[in-house]
C-alpha cells in the first residue's frame, strides 16, 4: 500500500483507451501511450541510479513528454523541481546549488528518446503522505527564492478536493493553455484531469486564435486573468464560442470586476475565481453551484481551516491537508512562517463574511502579480541598484490591461530607461523585467527614512492607461 500521488492517478485512469491529449495539430495521445512512456523514462531514471527522495530539476518547453517526465519522477519516488523556462543562467545556478539535483534536465523529449526502447517499470515505489513530491520555487522578499515542500498527501488531497468542487468527470474535456512549471498548470489543471481520466486539449501556450478554434470542443477552461482579457479584446470571441463550455476558472492574480462583468454580459457566463498559492496549492474558490462573487474568491475547500487575524481586514492564516510542510534547507523560514498552533501565514490580507466568503483585499509587502506569476520587488531592486548611472531603485505594479499588473522601476540617477531595461534583462526572466522606468530626483520617504510606495504607486498609476 502506498499514498504516492503516481499511484492515486494510476488507480484513477480506469479507461486506458480514452483520449488523454488532444493537440492544436489534431494529434492524439491515449492514457495507454501515456502510461507506457511514462513507465519507460522512470526505467531509464533508475537505470541513472535516481533514488526515492533525489531531486529532479527540469527547465524545459511544455510538451506531453514533460507530462511523462513528471509522473516518471512520482513513480519511483524522486522530488520533482520545476523552473520556469524564462530563468537566465544566473537565476538557474542559484536554484542548482540550492536543490542540489540528482540530473538538471533542460529536454524532456531527448530523455523520452534514450528511454524509447526499454520496457516500462510496472509499479511504483511506495511513498509515505508525508513524503516530499515536488519542491516548487517561490520568491521571497529579501530576493532569495523558497523552496515550498508539497508532499504526495498535500497533492492528493489537493485534487480531489477539487475534481469534486469544480464537477469533473470523465466526459469533460479540459483547454489547458497554461505553462506546466507553474502550481496552476502543473498541480490544478493536469492533476484534475488525470484524477478525473478526462480530455485535455493541449496547447503550448496561449494563443487566441488557437484558444477560439478549440472552445467548441471543450467543456472547462482555467487561465489567468490575461487569458481572458484577451479573449475579451478579441471580436470573435462570442456568446456562441463560449457556449459549449460548462465552466471558466480563473485565479494565479485577481481577476478585475470589471473583466468578471464584462465576460458575463458577452457570454452569459460568470467566471469562477479561487485563490491559491504555491504553499498550499487551492486554498478557497467560489461555488459551482450557487453565487460567484466578482471580487470574492469564494470558500475555503472541505477541510482547510481558514482564519483571519484581526477584527475585519487582516492576515490570512491557514491550516489543512493541502498545506506544505516547510521550505527546503531553511527551518528558519519555516519557523517564521507558521503560528505555534499550527496555522501557514500566508503573507495576503483579508476579510471574510459572515457566511465564511473570503475576499483578498492585498498583498503583504510589496508583491507584484503580472500575467499571473509572482514578481517580488526586492530582487530586481538589488539587481538595478548595480547598474552604473543608479543611484537608487524603487520597484511596483501598477494596472496593465493585459497583464493585470506590470512592474514598473522608479530610479534616481544618470541611467536612461533603454540601458536599465537591457541591463535587468540580461539577468532576469522577462516577466520580472521592467517594461518602464521612469527616472526622478529622489524617491518619497516617510519619517523613518522607508520609501513610500504608495505614493510612487498613484503617480504611476495611469502609466499604461490609454489617453
Amino acid at each position: 500500500m502506498t499514498d504516492s500521488l503516481y499511484a492515486a492517478i494510476r488507480s484513477a485512469i480506469r479507461d486506458e483507451s480514452r483520449t488523454c491529449f488532444i493537440t492544436e495539430a489534431g494529434e492524439q495521445m491515449s492514457y495507454r501511450d501515456l502510461l507506457e512512456q511514462t513507465g519507460r523514462i522512470a526505467r531509464y531514471f533508475e537505470s541513472q541510479s535516481i533514488m526515492p527522495g533525489d531531486r529532479i530539476v527540469v527547465q524545459a518547453p511544455k510538451s506531453l513528454e514533460l507530462v511523462a517526465l513528471y509522473l516518471a519522477t512520482l513513480q519511483i519516488g524522486a522530488v520533482f523541481v520545476p523552473l520556469n523556462t524564462a530563468y537566465t543562467q544566473s537565476e538557474i545556478h542559484y536554484f542548482l546549488e540550492d536543490a542540489q539535483p540528482k540530473v538538471f534536465i533542460q529536454d524532456a523529449r531527448e530523455i523520452a528518446h534514450l528511454a524509447g526502447a526499454l520496457e516500462p517499470l510496472p509499479g511504483c515505489v511506495s511513498r509515505s503522505s508525508s513524503d516530499t513530491a515536488a519542491i516548487v520555487y517561490t520568491s521571497g522578499t529579501t530576493g532569495r527564492s523558497k523552496g515550498a515542500m508539497l508532499s504526495h498527501g498535500n497533492l492528493v488531497s489537493n485534487a480531489r478536493a477539487l475534481c469534486a468542487a469544480w464537477g469533473f468527470t470523465q466526459d469533460d474535456v479540459l483547454l489547458h493553455a497554461l505553462p506546466i512549471f507553474h502550481v496552476h498548470g502543473l498541480f490544478v489543471a493536469l492533476h484534475c484531469a488525470l484524477l478525473s481520466n478526462c480530455s485535455m486539449a493541449w496547447l503550448a501556450r496561449f494563443d487566441e486564435t488557437a484558444v477560439l478554434k478549440l472552445l467548441p470542443q471543450v467543456s472547462v477552461m482555467m487561465g489567468v486573468p490575461t487569458f481572458y482579457t484577451r479573449l475579451l479584446a478579441t471580436p470573435k470571441f462570442t456568446k456562441e464560442a463560449a457556449s459549449k463550455v460548462r465552466l471558466f476558472i480563473s485565479g494565479s492574480a485577481p481577476l478585475l470586476e470589471t473583466a468578471f462583468h464584462d465576460f458575463e454580459a458577452r457570454t452569459g457566463k460568470r467566471i469562477l475565481e479561487r485563490y491559491g498559492m504555491s504553499e498550499a496549492a487551492i486554498i478557497t474558490s467560489n461555488p459551482l453551484e450557487g453565487d460567484r462573487v466578482a471580487g470574492s474568491v469564494g470558500y475555503p475547500l472541505p477541510g482547510i481551516d481558514l482564519r483571519i487575524t484581526g477584527d475585519e481586514i487582516g492576515m490570512i492564516e491557514i491550516r489543512g491537508p493541502n498545506v506544505f510542510s516547510g521550505y527546503w534547507r531553511s527551518q528558519e523560514k519555516t519557523d517564521e512562517s507558521f503560528t505555534s498552533d499550527g496555522f501557514f501565514i500566508t503573507g495576503d490580507l483579508g476579510r471574510a463574511d459572515p457566511d465564511g466568503r473570503v475576499w483578498v483585499t492585498g498583498r503583504a509587502k510589496d508583491l507584484v502579480i503580472s500575467g499571473g506569476y509572482n514578481v517580488y520587488p526586492k530582487e530586481i531592486e538589488l539587481i538595478l541598484d548595480e547598474i552604473e548611472g543608479v543611484t537608487e531603485s524603487a520597484v511596483i505594479g501598477v494596472p496593465h490591461p493585459d497583464f493585470g499588473e506590470a512592474v514598473v522601476a522608479v530610479v534616481v540617477g544618470s541611467a536612461e530607461e533603454r540601458d536599465v531595461i537591457s541591463r535587468a534583462a540580461a539577468r532576469l526572466a522577462s516577466f520580472k523585467v521592467p517594461k518602464r522606468v521612469f527616472a526622478v530626483s529622489s524617491l518619497p520617504r516617510n519619517a523613518l527614512g522607508k520609501v513610500e510606495k504608495n505614493t510612487l504607486r498613484k503617480t504611476f498609476s495611469e502609466t499604461f492607461v490609454s489617453k
